[in-house]
């Protein structure tokens, strides 16, 4: 009869764990956009860490500089890099579109005429049913006027306006948040701690060391990915394919942030690269790319961003994916299908940190269930080399 209730209880445990894990599932789904400003605002205060640390040894006589002010600061030279970057960015993108406006549609039509003719002799000798008259051109000129319709424009308009105001809201929310953040070291551990009972505490205080290493670490590996990639592909444009430096620092920066979406983004940013690298070369003005032909020129792009891709797979990625949050390639992948299927490309964005979290606190908390002592084995399950 006793162990009739003990198992009652433990029943009505699950149980109640279970309702207030539904509970708490469907309280962040619908405050999901609060929540990842925090998170994003968590991102920076980890990043912005050690220029509190400098800036909190500066002293004003024999006084050091108030935390308010470090953390106003940090944040301005934070907002300033990112703003360089856009300034550095924007003279390259009128450059492209200048040369663009000036094209010579002349000698666009005959450096290109030579190519698609031959393409649409070879998409007519191995698809008969296409037909002789079949042009590739007039099918593209076709399927995009079908969609530059009015409707599409006025929905990209009210798309883009929905944006702006988003992203005014979304930014001045992780800017405030972020202040508080950086002013009080510790603050989003206090508010965890303060939601659990006291004999969790510790282990708490504990998981959040962890994660707050992890994270550190995959953020970091992350921006060195984006750096590594982008540098491989601004070399590769600006010495092989001879693509001229705005041109070549504008697509590699492009492909770099592309490279941020696992899996999915190396190949969008090679689609994308490959096709502006393209446009550049004969229909743009300015003289880019080697003076080789159509085919060739192609080939010689798409084989710098395989090179860069290959090296991202087998030396960044790992080292990234694998080594920054100690998980088994094969169970990152898994995640990030998961993801990709319930959020699309934003899902896969915050898979990984999102992971790592719950890997951390399952590795904590739950150790006692098979599953997770075999999922996350007891020498990953912290950092170690804190």
């Amino acid at each position: 009869m006793e162990n009739k209730e003990r198992t009652i209880d433990a029943l009505a445990r699950y149980i109640i764990y279970g309702a207030i894990t539904v509970l708490i599932g469907f309280l962040c789904w619908t405050f999901r956009d609060v929540i990842i400003y925090i998170l994003i605002a968590g991102v920076l205060s980890l990043i912005g860490q050690p220029l509190m640390t400098l800036f909190g040894k500066i002293r004003i006589g024999k006084k050091r500089i108030p935390s308010w002010l470090g953390a106003i600061m940090s944040i301005v030279l934070i907002l300033m890099v990112a703003f360089l970057v856009v300034t550095m960015l924007l003279p390259i993108v009128t450059s492209v579109i200048r040369d663009i406006s000036m094209v010579n549609v002349g000698d666009t039509v005959k450096s290109i005429s030579v190519p698609l003719y031959n393409f649409n002799q070879f998409m007519i000798g191995k698809f008969p049913n296409l037909g002789n008259d079949f042009r590739i051109e007039l099918v593209v000129i076709e399927q995009i006027q079908k969609l530059l319709n009015f409707s599409m424009l006025s929905s990209f308009i009210s798309s883009a306006a929905s944006f702006m105001t988003s992203l005014g809201v979304g930014l001045f929310s992780v800017v405030f948040i972020s202040f508080f953040f950086f002013k009080d070291e510790g603050l989003f551990t206090k508010i965890i701690t303060s939601l659990v009972p006291d004999r969790h505490e510790e282990n708490v205080m504990e998981a959040m060391g962890d994660i707050r290493h992890l994270l550190s670490r995959y953020f970091l590996g992350l921006l060195t990915e984006v750096a590594g990639v982008a540098t491989l592909n601004f070399l590769g444009l600006l010495l092989i394919a001879r693509m001229g430096f705005n041109a070549s620092i504008g697509i590699a920066f492009l492909t770099g942030l592309l490279n941020i979406i696992p899996y999915v983004g190396p190949l969008t940013g090679g689609v994308i690269g490959t096709l502006l690298a393209v446009i550049m070369k004969y229909i743009c003005a300015t003289q880019l790319g080697l003076d080789v032909s159509f085919w060739v020129f192609i080939s010689i792009v798409i084989a710098i961003f395989l090179v860069t891709q290959m090296v991202d797979n087998f030396l960044f990625q790992p080292i990234i994916y694998s080594s920054s949050i100690k998980a088994h390639p094969l169970e990152i992948f898994i995640v990030l299908l998961m993801a990709g299927h319930i959020g699309g490309i934003i899902g896969m964005l915050v898979a990984i940190p999102s992971y790592t979290v719950i890997r951390v606190v399952c590795g904590k908390f739950f150790r006692r269930f098979k599953f997770i002592q075999k999922l996350i084995p007891e020498d990953s399950s912290t950092t170690g080399g804190r």
